[in-house]
């Protein structure tokens, strides 16, 4: 009886392995992308809420609630850079530009994403009690390696946020804005 072997060839070997290797190529470029998307929404989502959060203390409260840029959690940064976090607080005083100042209480803290980029057209956003209007604006969140497209989160006059893809004139956004 003759025994016949069974198995790979070197040649067979090397191409399964070159394929998985191109495959694990593809499935890492395609995770880094969803994950980029994932975190842009996830600080879309919190500044969507903080807002509708901050509407409803104004009204709640009868007092003025501002958002600002934050790098320690405590005091407004100033400036329209929002990648380090932001601040919400009671502006008692509805002092302009708002400033944390003693007895004003901070209702949230939020840091952003270090893979995160977020600018705004504004310095502070403001929301007050259903009598008076809000500061509108515009926040861009992008992706610190472009691997998505940014967007936009849109804050109209009366306090509502929605999210935008493209300008009112349909180009996109861009993070130097």
């Amino acid at each position: 009886m003759t025994s016949r072997q069974t198995g790979f060839t070197l040649y067979e070997l090397m191409m399964t392995l070159a394929l998985g290797a191109v495959l694990t190529g593809l499935a890492a470029g395609s995770f880094s992308d969803t994950l980029a998307r994932h975190r842009q929404g996830v600080e879309i989502d919190a500044l969507f809420h903080a807002i509708h959060l901050a509407r409803k203390e104004s009204v709640m409260r009868r007092k003025v609630v501002s958002l600002c840029p934050s790098s320690d959690g405590q005091s407004c940064a100033g400036g329209t850079d929002w990648s380090t976090g932001w601040i919400m607080f009671e502006n008692t005083d509805q002092d302009s530009p708002p400033a944390v100042d003693a007895g004003e209480v901070v209702l949230r803290r939020h840091r952003v994403d270090d893979q995160v980029v977020l600018v705004a057209n504004r310095q502070s956003f403001t929301l007050r009690a259903t009598f008076l209007r809000a500061t509108n604006g515009t926040f861009v969140v992008c992706d610190s390696a472009a691997r998505v497209p940014p967007k936009g989160l849109v804050v109209s006059y009366t306090g509502r946020p929605r999210v935008a893809f493209a300008r009112p004139g349909g180009e996109p956004y861009s993070c130097v804005d």
